[in-house]
């Protein structure tokens, strides 16, 4: 999935922002039918001196408060956060403290280095008196602190900056004011856009847009700072023809105007214009400025981390890379197709309802497809449905494998890995890292799919959370797909497949469709 913004000068104000495989979700499953999320926080890598960390941050929370994301605390949340954030620089450091150690005191220096020493402070919920009069008395030489939900009395300041309430002269301010303020009140803005957004990975790149702005530079965001006359140059030089056939085409203006409207981050918002104003003319606008000619300088690579491993047996053999495939076409030898999503844990992935998955082998010998088809609304209330065209590759390792797509002139390219599939077939879990390099962007995420659509069964919870926990995944973290309403969804096969079949449905395999 990818975001980039374009500066368009034939358009007053506009923006251009483009998505590739930019799907989002909707609906966060607290909980896998009854299953249970782990109270146990992840446990984080202190480092030997706060001054050893590149970034230095602390989380104050309120005691065993609920956060939006199911049935996880924010203790929990930030404490998995604070893991999640070394996956992207490993000298990223975040200490959680909650309310009941501010009012016991640090018991170590170490702690109080780590508090005292911090680059940003981001407190949540935190109402106590106490608690509160503690941080303040010790806010002052603290350059950025971040509140959500917390006592009024508590401020946010962001580069020594105390930030103004929002209200009608804060736009105001936005638009007038020059330097160190207007720069305040923009990141101030895309940090509440991010928090809003209400999921884990949002809650990352929060903390990521401050440590970019006010302590080091990441290298992930890089597409969401200010480009070059260069960039307009290489536009106009290269791109010229498909700008002009842009302009001309009612969808591909509609699409850019409508993406102009849509926060930088907000993938909902930018995948819905690409849908509801898809067009040739708008592909090939990208593909020339992103693809062909990179006119915004930007790279990406896959992420190394988390680092998951494939299963390595599968019924009571080690896996091989025939076995593999076979698990990714699965019921396609039974069913129109080969699984159905019923989770995920990227927000960019699975807000659309009716996911089918087809993995199909080609007629060139060797050559592995995948599908996947989907629903989405488009803005003018009209149900329509898409689908993407990949091409697989084996990995290295048995059991993982490379994606490669062409979605809306961007090239993403994808590591996908097998984690664990029961010898029945009742359900999968597949991760996956990819990036658009084209288009600045790396990403990470996993899909929990079964033949139907429904959750796997309730006999099979402990396997299910230890699969996600060796992905780095809380239970809490995924996303409900809305598989109701599926009705007619293409899934036809280009007429030169050949007929599907795998060693999964050999004479005496007991299953059934």
């Amino acid at each position: 999935m990818a975001i980039l913004l374009i500066d368009v000068p034939f358009l007053p104000s506009c923006t251009v922002v483009f998505c590739s495989r930019a799907l989002r979700k909707d609906q966060r499953a607290s909980q896998i039918r009854g299953f249970a999320c782990s109270s146990t926080p992840c446990s984080v890598d202190e480092p030997s001196s706060a001054s050893e960390a590149v970034a230095r941050l602390v989380a104050f929370v309120e005691d065993e408060a609920s956060s939006f994301l199911g049935q996880a605390t924010w203790e929990e949340v930030m404490e998995h956060t604070a893991e999640r954030l070394k996956w992207v620089n490993p000298d990223f450091d975040m200490f959680v403290v909650n309310e009941k150690f501010l009012l016991h005191g640090p018991t170590a220096d170490v702690e109080t280095k780590r508090i005292d020493q911090a680059d940003i402070w981001i407190i949540i919920g935190v109402r106590n008196v106490e608690a509160v009069g503690w941080i303040c008395n010790k806010s002052g030489n603290i350059q950025n602190v971040i509140c959500f939900d917390a006592s009024p009395e508590l401020r946010n300041k962001l580069n020594g900056i105390y930030v103004p309430d929002r209200n009608v002269l804060t736009g105001l301010l936005t638009s007038f004011s020059g330097g160190d303020l207007k720069e305040t009140l923009l990141t101030m803005s895309l940090v509440e856009e991010a928090w809003s957004r209400r999921n884990s990975d949002d809650i990352r790149f929060m903390l990521l847009v401050l440590i970019d702005r006010y302590v080091t530079p990441v290298e992930s965001l890089k597409n969401l700072r200010a480009q070059d006359l260069s960039t307009l140059k290489c536009m106009i030089k290269n791109c010229s023809s498909q700008i002009l056939a842009c302009l001309s085409n009612s969808n591909c203006r509609k699409a850019i105007i409508c993406l102009n409207n849509c926060a930088p981050t907000d993938q909902v918002c930018s995948y819905r214009c690409i849908a509801s104003y898809e067009c040739s003319e708008l592909e090939a606008f990208s593909l020339c400025v992103l693809q062909k000619h990179n006119c915004l300088g930007l790279s990406a690579e896959i992420p190394s981390q988390p680092d998951v491993k494939p299963m390595e047996v599968f019924r009571g053999v080690p896996i091989t890379h025939s076995i593999a495939e076979d698990i990714f076409v699965g019921w396609l030898e039974k069913l129109e197709w080969s699984w159905r999503v019923v989770a995920g844990q990227n927000p960019a992935y699975d807000q659309f309802p009716c996911q089918f998955q087809i993995f199909y082998r080609g007629a060139a010998r060797g050559s592995l497809w995948y599908v996947p088809v989907f629903r989405i609304k488009t803005l003018d209330g009209r149900l329509i449905w898409r689908k993407r065209r990949y091409r697989v590759r084996r990995g290295e390792t048995a059991g993982t494998f490379h994606f490669s797509v062409l979605d809306n002139g961007v090239v993403s390219q994808e590591y996908w890995r097998i984690v664990d599939v029961p010898d029945d077939l009742s359900w999968g879990l597949f991760f996956y890292s990819g990036a658009a390099a084209a288009a600045g962007q790396s990403y990470t995420g996993a899909v929990l799919v079964t033949p139907d659509g429904q959750w796997p069964p309730e006999s099979e919870e402990k396997r299910v959370l230890a699969a996600l926990d060796r992905c780095g995944i809380k239970s809490w973290e995924l996303y409900n797909v809305n598989n109701a309403y599926c009705e007619g969804p293409p899934l036809e096969l280009p007429k030169d497949v050949p007929r599907q079949r795998t060693s999964l449905w050999s004479e005496g395999t007991n299953i059934t469709a």
